[in-house]
């Protein structure tokens, strides 16, 4: 009995061991993972950076190298000097994809010196309607990005802001009284957070639905921006140009693929003589871009999510997200 029990706690122990040091091998071999892939995607955002530094372009538009997407391609495809090292490379697949942002609704133009601009409110709930969200939901991101935003840093800000025009309508598609309840609305003295990016429009009461059909459509950026037309969508180009409905955005983009507009000029001649779009609402060149790289490495599947503001040729890495896909 006596070397049956010392046999029983000899395999124990040695069972306990040998866990452990699976357990310590497998925590380096992930922790090895992880930066070798967080290496691999900082590679992947210089690549992007290359390609908008290298853009000379007066005008962005489609046709341009940036926004050729990179097809999936084995990472030793880029390492190796020829074919015969590159079976030696590891099991690693890099991908990514550069979009200018402001072919997007920036929500940032929401809020003008503490109050909600009408004619921007009425934009986004165009753009709503287009896309098949709810207009009431313009209204909650206008309020939420008000009340958070830099215009009013504080609720003492807030009654100092001048109160909008007595005489000022609501807008097209808003709600009746929507223009009232923006006017008589008290400051927050706990004033929100404001959102970095469009899925922490949660904050503001947005429901997830909400999110999922305005996240094509619309950005949130630090400045005020035009729409750039070479790039945006028909339904962000209706929702901007007052008058414009999507069949004549539609049209707007046939032309600029035929032929990038060099210049707001020439959108309004595209668009004829019953249009009078502001030029300070549209444009044709962009300077903040979202670059994605994808890494499959193993079993894992990672993506990172990169905002950079390109101001003449230096870029600026605004944001940075990782996100962890399924298998």
């Amino acid at each position: 009995m006596l070397a049956m029990l010392i046999v029983t706690l000899v395999a124990t122990l040695a069972g306990a061991m040998v866990w452990q040091q699976w357990r310590a091998v497998q925590v380096e071999t992930a922790e090895r993972a992880r930066t070798q892939s967080a290496w691999i995607l900082v590679g992947a955002l210089d690549w992007a950076r290359l390609i908008l530094r290298e853009d000379k372009a007066g005008i962005d538009h489609l046709g341009e190298p940036w926004a050729v997407p990179l097809a999936e391609a084995r990472l030793s495809s880029f390492l190796a000097a020829d074919n015969s090292n590159a079976d030696d490379g590891p099991e690693a697949f890099l991908s990514g994809t550069i979009s200018d942002v402001q072919g997007r609704y920036n929500l940032g133009n929401l809020v003008s010196g503490g109050e909600v601009v009408p004619a921007e409110l009425n934009s986004l709930q165009r753009l709503f309607e287009n896309i098949g969200v709810s207009p009431s939901m313009a209204l909650v991101i206008a309020e939420g990005l008000r009340d958070a935003g830099p215009g009013m840093p504080n609720a003492a800000a807030a009654a100092a802001a001048p109160a909008p025009a007595s005489g000022a309508s609501a807008p097209t598609g808003a709600p009746a009284g929507a223009k009232t309840e923006v006017k008589q609305r008290q400051p927050n003295p706990n004033p929100p957070l404001r959102p970095q990016s469009i899925e922490q429009l949660a904050w503001f009461g947005v429901d997830a639905d909400s999110l999922r059909g305005m996240a094509p459509y619309v950005v949130l950026l630090p400045t005020v921006t035009a729409l750039n037309v070479n790039t945006a969508s028909p339904e962000a180009i209706a929702a901007v140009i007052d008058g414009l409905d999507p069949s004549g955005a539609q049209r707007l983009v046939r032309a600029r693929e035929r032929n990038p507009f060099n210049n707001v000029s020439e959108i309004r001649t595209a668009l004829g003589e019953n249009f009078e779009p502001d030029e300070r609402r549209i444009g044709v060149t962009s300077n903040f871009f979202e670059v994605r790289g994808r890494l499959r490495l193993g079993s894992r599947t990672l993506e990172e999510r990169s905002l950079v503001q390109r101001v003449q040729r230096e870029l600026t890495v605004l944001t940075r997200e990782r996100i962890n896909l399924l298998p």
